[in-house]
């Protein structure tokens, strides 16, 4: 499991940065704009890679014996994050009723996946993922205002239409082949 240690420190760690903000400032005057985010992108995606391969090579130590519902519920919880996730970034409806899409996103599908399995992996890859996203709506909401634009409506439909197709690969290809786990 150690992949899947140092994974997390990396992906959450860089993560935790824009929260810190001398740190993020140091950074950004020592790289540039455009360096830090090249630093943030490739250092999140080593430990977002980290993290899969060390959950791969991961035995399954149970913890707990998850509830016999918790697989619907997590599909119930999947559809809608993956709407989110797609919301993030438009400028439609949802993201200004939710502020924080792409966080309730993850929020949403880590506490899925926390009812859907018992091991020892999966509570250190879903719960850091469920307490960074707790972290990341309370701190970005104390140092960052309400977004404000003009609501484009078919920025929902573009993120309603795009969350579930992208819900639907995953669960009848992508979650197999990324995380050798076949849903359906």
């Amino acid at each position: 499991m150690t992949y899947l240690y140092i994974g997390i420190l990396l992906f959450f760690g860089i993560h935790l940065v824009p929260a810190l903000g001398p740190l993020k400032a140091g950074l950004v005057n020592r790289f540039g704009d455009k360096g830090f985010r090249a630093l943030f992108a490739l250092v999140s995606a080593a430990g977002l890679g980290l993290m899969i391969w060390g959950m791969t090579q991961a035995g399954k130590t149970p913890l707990y014996t998850p509830p016999e519902w918790g697989v619907m519920v997590t599909y119930l919880l999947v559809f809608p994050a993956f709407v989110l996730l797609a919301s993030a970034h438009m400028k439609g409806r949802i993201r200004k009723m939710v502020r924080h899409p792409m966080l309730l996103g993850v929020l949403m599908w880590a506490i899925g996946h926390l009812l859907a399995n018992g091991d020892l992996a999966g509570v250190w890859l879903f719960g850091s993922f469920a307490v960074y996203s707790v972290f990341g709506m309370v701190s970005a909401s104390l140092r960052e205002p309400a977004p404000d634009y003009t609501i484009k409506p078919v920025h929902d439909v573009m993120a309603l239409v795009g969350g579930i197709a992208l819900a639907l690969v995953f669960v009848f290809y992508a979650h197999q082949l990324l995380f050798g786990v076949k849903i359906i």
